[in-house]
């Protein structure tokens, strides 16, 4: 018997779909917050890039999934611990050590969750690894994942290839990612499109503002 099977881009169904914001933090985006990168001055390529373009292109993204009842989750890398002891080894080595208390690990205003919306800490690339995303999104009913957030070649690259593992429809908004130079965002969407639907910020609300008018 023949399968038929999905697309990747077919139509998001109400209901079924959710819009998850990969580590929108003010310790990523804000210039001079990153301890770890004193030499990134505010002209820097990455924050020119998520300030005129990933930053407002998730704004709208956001309004439109809040307006048409589409689920909204938020990921940030923070440790449960304040010395960090709970990280993954990976994140010890590096170092990557966000404290709960740190208020700039927070995410930027303007992204930030609003009601019952789900933040979930992670201590890893993935969010899949090191978080119960997987277990909430089927629980939530979810079959369409979209998925938007920095760095576009490290955990966005890994919650697009992990979703799509694990039975997700998985939708990448390009111009709603960000990595440390063009470069290196295009190579990354070219690596893992395979894996997704890579579109743009136009197409998502198009087709959030359809799921309103179908609800």
């Amino acid at each position: 018997m023949t399968e038929t099977l999905p697309r990747r881009d077919e139509a998001f169904r109400p209901g079924e779909t959710a819009l998850l914001l990969v580590d929108m933090q003010r310790i990523w985006l804000e210039p001079g917050a990153d301890p770890s990168h004193p030499e990134r001055g505010p002209d820097h390529y990455f924050y020119r890039k998520t300030s005129s373009r990933t930053i407002p292109n998730q704004e709208r993204l956001l309004a439109a999934a809040r307006a048409n009842g589409v689920e909204v989750l938020h990921t940030i890398i923070q440790s449960l611990t304040e010395d960090g002891r709970d990280r993954s080894l990976d994140h010890k080595l590096t170092p990557i050590h966000v404290a709960p208390s740190l208020a700039e690990g927070l995410p930027v205003a303007s992204l930030a969750p609003i009601g019952d919306e789900i933040m979930l800490p992670k201590t890893s690339c993935g969010i899949f690894n090191s978080t119960n995303v997987d277990y909430l999104l089927k629980n939530l009913g979810i079959r369409y994942l979209v998925v938007v957030g920095v760095l576009t070649d490290q955990c966005v690259d890994m919650a697009v290839r992990d979703g799509a593992d694990r039975g997700y429809l998985v939708t990448c908004v390009a111009d709603a990612c960000a990595t440390i130079t063009q470069e290196r965002h295009d190579i990354a969407l070219k690596a893992f499109g395979g894996y997704c639907w890579v579109t743009d910020t136009d197409s998502v609300v198009a087709r959030f503002n359809a799921l309103g008018k179908t609800a």
